[in-house]
């Protein structure tokens, strides 16, 4: 449920020695990552697989011992943290705790308390996200019935609502929150906080920040737990995950015509990744992580029920008598995924990559004959040039998400043009959470390319963005409009990047300029058979956070 919070601190001005960062933290993580880079000796401290939370010590300038009253108790207040973002007429951004991809100005705030009692963790970090939720043009009711049909297959199978309602909308949210209980390198207990799993930087194909976070109960490290054969880190969650209740289209007209409602019922998530670092291979991490989603009137009441990660990766184990119509009728949707990072301080760099697959294969013949079958995959890398100076930097990251099917869909599919998407299912609908994909927020099919070049020192950046977003692939496709005089949705974008620290409080800020071509597949007016041609739409995105530390060393 979602309630509203009003946060008083009144005479707390204590603050934890460490403290703890939600995933995606603006500046610090990037920060964290960056000096992994450049110092050897931290090669070990994280692999960035698994991310439930990074910790910021005295070492970074923030926090200090403190002394309490109550022996081995720690507290303290957690960064105040608010973001503003403007976006001009159509959507655009991902990645930030549940903000909506709608144009128009919306503000998200987060704050709150952290408290340590020996092996006792409290977190409280409500969150609240205000946005004006603006409609936008598109093109679809002026399609042909196929396409509409085409469209409304992937919403049908998903939950990716074009607006949130049709006026400004409020969320607010118990956020980053958790209660937890810490024996050694693991904790066990309760949590509304967004994790991230996999390598990625802006992008991860399960578990990112960019939905609003789930309500789960964790079991999980909080640091590498070393053994003879290396460090691990794992977590084990179970959750539930929300319908939207929006339907998807603009138009009532074709929402009443074309779209499959909500069943209404939430959805039971069952999700496991694990990630081992070599003790004789220093700075390289490798994982996989497995997640069922299904609704919950579907679940039945046995252990595989509640735990189905446990389950045959192969789908024949399933068949009975040449079918497996039981097995299909608990609507399960699956995903698995691999991935690795390799961390070269020497070279001042990293690369990454992460693949997955969103269906059962039949068996582990038709996995490696057929590995591209609802397959997704990303990769990328950072690279750290020093200056003559020394205390400035030139740094290059670069990534690549990939959501489109594989052409192998002609076949899997009885040449009909396309199955499903990354993130979408015929019986469990979109791996979402009220609307928002819980890994990557680009869009159902969409693929983009994203490289930035900045100078660092220390927490300041200055910087260029550049980006190529292929919008809706498989939409495209299926739609067949490659035959037709419509042509690609690509957004092709330049971002300025500014960070900035003033004593306790940082500034991160992003102006981005994004130029559409052919926005929505529309046609311009004076497009002929003979010589199509598309509208264009330019459009901008600003965006600037602030992060206050309550005291700093």
């Amino acid at each position: 449920m979602r309630g509203i919070f009003l946060l008083v601190f009144v005479g707390i001005n204590l603050n934890l020695s460490a403290q703890v960062i939600p995933t995606g933290f603006p500046i610090w993580e990037e920060v964290i990552r960056r000096n992994q880079i450049l110092n050897e000796d931290s090669a070990s401290i994280s692999s960035f697989l698994l991310r439930p939370g990074l910790i910021i010590t005295k070492d970074y300038g923030f926090g200090q011992e403190i002394s309490t009253p109550v022996e081995s108790l720690e507290l303290g207040l957690l960064p105040l943290v608010t973001t503003a973002r403007v976006t001009s007429k159509r959507p655009y951004g991902w990645g930030d705790y549940g903000m909506i991809p709608n144009p128009g100005l919306q503000t998200y705030f987060s704050g709150g308390i952290q408290a340590k009692y020996k092996f006792i963790n409290f977190t409280f970090r409500p969150e609240l996200v205000i946005a004006q939720n603006k409609g936008f043009e598109t093109d679809l009711e002026n399609m042909r019935l196929n396409d509409i049909r085409s469209r409304f297959f992937l919403w049908n199978f998903g939950d990716f609502p074009e607006r949130y309602g049709e006026s400004w909308v409020m969320y607010p949210w118990w956020g980053q929150s958790k209660l937890t209980f810490q024996y050694g390198s693991f904790e066990i207990g309760g949590s509304t906080q967004n994790i991230w799993w996999g390598p990625g930087q802006w992008n991860a194909l399960t578990f990112s920040n960019n939905a609003q976070g789930f309500p789960h109960l964790t079991l999980n490290t909080t640091k590498p737990a070393k053994t003879f054969l290396g460090n691990f880190e794992t977590q084990l969650i179970v959750g539930r995950l929300e319908n939207s209740g929006v339907p998807p289209s603009q138009v009532s007209d074709l929402n009443d015509r074309f779209f499959r409602p909500f069943t209404g019922d939430w959805r039971y998530l069952n999700a496991i990744t694990l990630s081992w670092n070599p003790k004789w291979i220093k700075g390289f991490y490798f994982g996989f992580s497995r997640t069922f989603q299904q609704y919950n009137t579907n679940r039945g009441r046995e252990f595989s029920d509640w735990f189905p990660i446990f389950d045959p990766f192969q789908k024949e184990r399933f068949f009975s008598d040449g079918n497996s119509v039981e097995f299909d009728a608990n609507g399960r949707d699956q995903t698995v995924t691999i991935f690795g990072r390799l961390v070269l301080p020497q070279t001042k760099s990293e690369v990454y990559f992460e693949y997955g697959r969103r269906d059962h294969a039949f068996n582990w013949k038709d996995f490696v004959l057929n590995p591209e079958h609802a397959r997704a995959f990303l990769f990328g890398y950072k690279q750290l040039f020093e200056l003559p100076n020394g205390n400035q930097l030139i740094q290059i990251r670069s990534e690549i998400t990939h959501q489109q099917e594989s052409v192998n869909r002609y076949i899997r599919n009885n040449g009909i043009e396309g199955g499903l998407s990354w993130h979408t299912h015929t019986r469990a609908r979109g791996f979402v959470n009220y609307g928002q994909p819980l890994g990557v927020g680009i869009g159902t099919g969409s693929n983009v390319q994203t490289v930035e070049v900045s100078l660092v020192e220390g927490v300041n950046k200055m910087g260029l963005l550049f980006e190529r977003l292929a919008n809706n692939q498989d939409f495209y496709y299926k739609a067949l409009f490659q035959f037709t005089e419509r042509r690609p949705w690509i957004d092709y974008s330049l971002g300025f990047l500014y960070d900035k620290q003033f004593n306790n409080l940082l500034l991160s800020s992003k102006l981005q300029l994004i130029h559409a071509r052919n926005y929505q597949w529309q046609l311009h007016p004076s497009s002929t058979p003979e010589f199509p041609r598309g509208q264009n739409l330019t459009s901008v995105m600003a965006q600037v956070s602030a992060i206050y530390f309550w005291k700093k060393k």
